[in-house]
């Protein structure tokens, strides 16, 4: 049978020679599909949308996810996924290695480092909220701003400026809001109370302005409101191919819409504090970074002023809060912990104030006595082990490389380190990886913090040449605000809340901490020097699924 007719002219393929062309385009495809699988390590494909499937349908434990992924290879604790299965993207584009492994994550932070930029996806996602600040710029862009901002992060004067305003927002606002809350028996989202607290206090630090957030009505303030918005719109344009977020902008629709019109007021505050900056300069960051100069010698102009500010505001209020709520619950969890943290700051300011129990909690605790709560920062850090602040990170790989463990990662292709998964394995943490256990941090005799020698099985703070400049500022500020919350309060969690992971690039509680506040007793605290009874090993609970 003729598989064509010629038919004026036109050529017409007959229905039989299409369909046996497409059985075999399709036949081709699901083999070269099946050596692609054979070659990868990860979770099922489907194929055209590769692990796409599994992603969304594990979305609500994500992370959790991400962990037994990496548990399934063992030791290696490094797989390779393709979200897209198309032939000459597959290996490319399309490849996703994902990674927890001690030696693949020093590799990739700081042996080759500049094989591993943030890339341009990201950078993209990200520009109109944060421009070509610290945390969404490579190259030599990226490493001015980190030269600027390591020397005003080393003194000893940033730090007490911390203090000065956690300590200002403390006294007159957040012990308000607790007493209040406590004498009228009414719950409280804790979560909201540290990020309107962290929000200010950083606010404050970088460029000056409280934006009182944190008050006793908890009302809406504009630039916050507006802040969150725009975050919230940008962290859209991951979920989605960046051809489609492009589209929404150029029509000015959906959320690309509401980031424009939140972009605007924060043009305007951040318009506003810089020239309040530029007429009364003081000891922020902003005012720091006004009397530093470029690379050609010149200020820095107003709009790089800007990203600067809003790369640290964004940096430093979620991570603390977000640190500080997952330790709060905890400490709901394991009361013989927060009865050891408790004595410790008793024994601190006991010796520095005496023995007057009213004056113990007349004042947030200094600069000096905060650095003597050893036990609080191991618990602050056990806390961060289990739930980091960012729970994994990307990377654009530049050119083909192997990692240490031996996978072979192609130039074009994606990097994800699980931080996350790095504290639940086995392999790294030993057996009572899912404990939590505050000791693990301190030294022998219990006298000294003492992190891990491998710096590259904690990494909460990033790791190489981007390591965290404010991990000092960080511990700082969450000692302050738990200590002061702790030295005059006990929360008790709100019976049936359920506590449950947001899936976003921070790891906020999706619903909130919703609690009970009631006076602190210190009594007990004072004639007890023992260390409270051991309960026995702890391992914590899911937060991907209800925990009344």
């Amino acid at each position: 049978m003729a598989t064509t007719v010629l038919d004026a002219g036109e050529l017409h393929l007959h229905p039989y020679a299409v369909a046996a062309a497409a059985a075999a385009l399709v036949s081709m495809y699901m083999v070269w599909f099946w050596a692609l699988t054979r070659g990868l390590s990860g979770p099922r494909m489907w194929p055209l949308v590769g692990s796409l499937p599994s992603v969304v349908l594990n979305r609500a434990r994500v992370h959790d996810w991400i962990v037994d992924n990496l548990r399934s290879t063992g030791e290696a604790a490094t797989y390779q996924t393709c979200i897209l299965p198309m032939p000459f993207l597959a290996r490319r584009q399309g490849l996703v290695t994902v990674t927890c492994n001690p030696r693949n994550l020093e590799h990739i932070l700081r042996v080759r480092f500049d094989n591993y930029p943030k890339g341009p996806m990201w950078q993209a996602a990200f520009h109109d909220l944060l421009g070509q600040g610290i945390f969404n710029s490579d190259g030599e862009t990226w490493l001015l701003q980190r030269k600027t901002a390591a020397l005003e992060f080393t003194t000893r004067t940033l730090r007490q400026a911390m203090a000065r305003w956690a300590n200002r927002i403390i006294k007159y606002r957040l012990w308000s809001i607790l007493a209040d809350r406590c004498e009228a028996a009414a719950s409280v989202d804790l979560q909201d109370l540290l990020l309107r607290l962290t929000f200010d206090n950083i606010c404050g630090l970088t460029f000056g302005k409280d934006p009182e957030t944190l008050s006793p009505g908890l009302q809406e303030n504009p630039f916050a409101n507006a802040f969150d918005s725009a975050t919230e719109a940008t962290l859209q344009r991951f979920l989605f191919p960046s051809f489609l977020w492009r589209v929404k902008k150029a029509l000015g629709v959906g959320s690309e819409r509401s980031l424009r019109e939140s972009l605007a007021t924060v043009d305007q505050y951040m318009t506003e504090a810089i020239a309040a900056r530029k007429a009364t300069p003081s000891d922020d960051l902003l005012s720091r970074f006004m009397k530093k100069r470029d690379g050609s010698g010149r200020a820095f102009p107003e709009d790089v002023l800007q990203w600067v500010a809003l790369n640290f505001v964004l940096a430093g209020r979620d991570t603390s809060s977000v640190a500080l709520s997952w330790f709060f619950w905890m400490l709901m969890l394991r009361r013989d912990v927060e009865r050891k943290v408790v004595l410790e700051i008793v024994s601190v300011v006991r010796e520095t104030r005496g023995d007057d129990r009213r004056r113990w909690t007349e004042e947030p605790l200094d600069f000096d006595e905060l650095d003597r709560l050893v036990y609080l920062k191991a618990a602050l850090a056990e806390t961060l082990r289990l739930y980091p602040s960012v729970p994994q990170d990307s990377k654009y790989v530049v050119e083909d490389d192997v990692l240490p463990d031996g996978t072979v990662v192609p130039a074009g292709s994606a990097v994800t380190y699980s931080i996350y998964s790095v504290g639940r394995m086995e392999s790294i943490w030993g057996k009572d990886c899912a404990e939590f256990r505050p000791e693990r941090w301190l030294s022998a005799d219990g006298t000294r913090f003492e992190p891990p020698k491998d710096a590259y099985r904690f990494v909460a703070f990033n790791g190489g040449p981007r390591t965290c400049l404010g991990k000092d500022l960080a511990y700082l500020q969450m000692k302050s605000i738990a200590s002061a919350v702790l030295l005059r309060h006990s929360v008790e969690l709100v019976p049936g809340h359920k506590v449950e992971q947001k899936m976003s690039l921070t790891l906020f509680m999706k619903s909130g901490l919703r609690v009970h506040v009631k006076p602190r007793d210190l009594a007990g605290y004072v004639a007890a020097p023992e260390d409270a009874p051991q309960l026995g090993a702890f391992v914590i609970p899911t937060t991907t699924a209800a925990a009344a």
